[in-house]
């Protein structure tokens, strides 16, 4: 799931320091403990510093992108640890990113054209104002999807029925807009935007309209059932990727919006990244995502269900202070970023009910420390970006690798240097302070 976007620059990520004293011991679950796991570093490609893994499916694909060596950002997928560069479909020199992956082979990408883009909106947030457009990659070939009439548009998830889901402009003015750039770098937006369905046919796309009484919306994923989720508000509290921020939490059965529900807040523009959207949706039509708490000071991860329509609060890993739930498996187990008080962000899973660590179930000398999970598949397989030894941020694959873990303990949280953690918030739009998650 594309939640969070890196910025095509070559950057080397220093001075990280990983806290190893004070580190206790928890207590021992009662539920059945998580499994263990093995973490490969997928790497960037040859002569890149930089990589992310955005998607995986079940057949040992993962999707994502990377730096080459003259900076720009690429589409790529992985395969067996192998990294393949898809974007040389897209024009030379513009930066794109592989953002979604099916079971058929089927890949969400987006990318730049070389021509402007007359309203200069950095829709696609490189910040090289170029036209950003969306792709569904098959097979080799690189298929352009419709707008709903304006020059942009992005991508976020496609199911196994080949329905995709992402966001596209109009050509109409959108009056609530600010004029100003948005903290995720996109922007000033001048246009209003939808999210949108494309498929299954060729050529084909759906607005899915907002709710009632709001401007824009923004379609997060799409079920194997035809369930969208996503956000609802107004151009001006409703942020593009990366990260994705709305102040309403939305499901479209079909094609008709409804409010999924809060934890008591909504969103706050002041403070980047509090928000409340849905970003993940199963087969068994659970969703998560982020909804802010009262104050709209902070926003956790959350489990919504068709059957129940409750929205539940995840919490946090122990200790810190803000979750997003970023992506999700049709056995209901949950991953993404979990924050402490200073923007220091560490992957997690949520599985049996229990919030954990996803760095506490992995072996020591793990060559990734795990930062952001974006996804993970019914075989376990968690995706995401974590940083290696030398402080380079790379794309991981974590894979079960059977039986449990022996003993649950805290892992010591990896502390981020300064510069490191503004690299996140101004390049991934993560971090603390007033621009976290």
């Amino acid at each position: 799931m594309r939640f969070l976007k890196c910025i095509g620059l070559s950057v080397c990520l220093v001075g990280l320091v990983v806290g190893g004293a004070g580190v206790s011991a928890g207590q021992e679950k009662a539920a059945k403990r998580p499994p263990k796991y093995t973490v490969t570093d997928l790497g960037p490609l040859s002569g890149g510093t930089f990589s992310q893994t955005t998607g995986a499916n079940n057949f040992g694909w993962q999707s994502g992108l990377s730096t080459e060596a003259d900076g720009t950002q690429h589409a790529v997928l992985w395969h067996d640890g192998e990294i393949i560069n898809i974007s040389k479909q897209t024009p030379e020199g513009t930066n794109s990113g592989a953002f979604s992956i099916n079971d058929f082979g089927g890949v969400l990408v987006d990318g730049e054209l070389t021509k402007k883009d007359p309203n200069n909106e950095n829709f696609c947030a490189y910040g090289t104002g170029l036209i950003c457009r969306a792709y569904l990659w098959l097979g080799g070939a690189m298929v352009p999807l419709p707008t709903l009439g304006g020059p942009n548009n992005l991508v976020t998830w496609i199911n196994n029925r080949g329905l995709a889901t992402g966001i596209a402009e109009t050509d109409k003015r959108e009056p609530s807009c600010p004029g100003t750039v948005s903290p995720s770098g996109t922007g000033p937006q001048i246009l209003k935007f939808e999210g949108v369905l494309w498929g299954p046919f060729p050529g084909q796309v759906r607005a899915m309209r907002p709710l009632p009484g709001d401007s824009v919306s923004i379609a997060s994923a799409v079920n194997d059932q035809g369930d969208v989720v996503g956000g609802s508000g107004s151009c001006a509290d409703t942020f593009l990727p990366g990260p994705t921020v709305a102040p309403h939490a939305v499901i479209w059965e079909n094609g008709e919006p409804s409010d999924i529900g809060n934890l008591g807040g909504t969103s706050n523009p002041d403070l980047f990244g509090i928000s409340t959207i849905a970003i993940a949706i199963n087969n068994n039509g659970v969703a998560t995502g982020a909804a802010a708490l009262p104050g709209n000071q902070t926003s956790h991860a959350f489990f919504w269900s068709k059957k129940e329509r409750k929205m539940k609060d995840l919490g946090t890993v122990a200790g810190d202070v803000h979750t997003a739930g970023l992506g999700l498996n049709n056995l209901d187990e949950i991953v993404g970023p979990s924050f402490d008080a200073d923007g220091n962000p560490r992957a997690y899973l949520y599985k049996d009910g229990e919030m954990n660590d996803l760095n506490a179930l992995v072996p020591a000398d793990s060559p990734i420390y795990m930062l952001v999970a974006f996804g993970i598949n019914d075989r376990g397989q968690v995706v995401g970006f974590g940083v290696d030894a030398e402080g380079d941020v790379h794309g991981f694959l974590a894979t079960p690798c059977g039986g449990e873990v022996d003993e649950m303990h805290e892992k010591a949280h990896a502390i981020l240097s300064e510069r490191t953690k503004q690299f996140l918030r101004d390049r991934m739009g993560i971090g603390g302070g007033t621009r976290s998650h």
